[in-house]
């Protein structure tokens, strides 16, 4: 196999491997569309979120840093912190939505380019994006020694993959979401369910990438 087709087959791997569980997380985020939660913050939410862990592993391809795998498991606050605020403020959302979401509406009015600029700027394409981050931090370490082993060409093939296969994902999740039987189950349950949801996920992270060890009293 050349070069190329190592890199692009490398590239889908692993990107599968490494975004598996990311379908579960879109999922719940299209169950959860509305006039003020868009599909186009779940998708640029999850670009910016993506495009961050890749420049944050971009410094195995120049042989630098590698972060260590504990440190990493504390970006599982972010949607720890998300859920909780969900919880606490779950009442004061569906009255808070329905004025935001007018205001929002009235500047979607606008050209294509402003449009997109003020989707970029929605609070919540940032906790799409927060989200991502969290529950990708740990790829880091996946893609840190995965990009050290190519050329400039070859990254760039790896890059590309990723980058469509994030559009492909998002893709994925949207029309599960619109299948009869998922889209009851999530609109009954898929609100409710969210902060625990991701509660856990933020837990989870943490413990799966080691970090409770960096407590004092779990050293021992």
């Amino acid at each position: 196999m050349s070069k190329l087709g190592t890199a692009f087959s490398e590239g889908i791997i692993a990107f599968i491997a490494t975004n598996i569980d990311d379908i579960l997380i879109l999922l719940i985020f299209f169950s959860q569309i509305d006039v003020n939660f868009r599909q186009r913050h779940i998708l640029l939410g999850q670009y910016l979120g993506f495009a961050a862990i890749i420049f944050a592993s971009l410094p195995g391809f120049f042989g630098g840093l590698v972060v260590q795998r504990e440190w990493i498991g504390l970006l599982g606050l972010l949607p720890i912190v998300i859920g909780i605020q969900q919880l606490v403020s779950r009442k004061e959302e569906t009255t808070t939505v329905q004025t935001v979401s007018s205001n929002f509406r009235q500047s979607t009015h606008t050209n294509p380019v402003l449009s997109f600029i003020l989707s970029i700027l929605h609070p919540q394409t940032y906790k799409v994006v927060a989200v991502t981050i969290a529950n990708g931090g740990d790829n880091i370490s996946i893609y840190i020694p995965l990009f050290a082993g190519h050329d400039l060409t070859s990254l760039g093939v790896i890059l590309s993959i990723f980058f469509i296969m994030v559009g492909v994902w998002c893709a994925i999740a949207y029309f599960l979401s619109r299948q009869p039987t998922i889209a009851d189950v999530l609109s009954r349950y898929g609100k409710a369910v969210v902060p625990f949801v991701l509660i856990g996920l933020g837990l989870f992270i943490m413990y799966e990438r080691g970090t409770f060890t960096l407590l004092p009293w779990m050293r021992s």
